[in-house]
């Protein structure tokens, strides 16, 4: 079962701050469970949820294999990296 992920690190470490996981299947309802920093903090970014939902059930809906980083975000100033991939 393939889940998307978003991870969040500080300061260059290779363990992640946060890390939260959602199975793809319940996407489009766990999109709403998604804390509101975090949320808000995607879409300072540039990130559309609701893009990456519909990719997600297109995925599911095909059965196609998509997997991997569809996206990571460096903020250098805030020694903070954002990483969120369909594994």
């Amino acid at each position: 079962m393939a889940n998307l992920k978003i991870r969040i690190f500080k300061s260059d470490n290779q363990k992640p701050e946060t890390t939260i996981t959602i199975p793809l299947f319940i996407i489009r309802f766990a999109k709403k469970l998604i804390p509101k920093n975090i949320s808000s903090s995607l879409q300072e970014k540039g990130i559309d949820l609701d893009l990456i939902v519909e990719l997600s059930q297109n995925e599911l809906s095909q059965n196609e294999e998509i997997r991997g980083t569809l996206v990571e975000i460096e903020e250098h100033e805030k020694n903070k990296k954002i990483v969120i991939a369909i594994e």
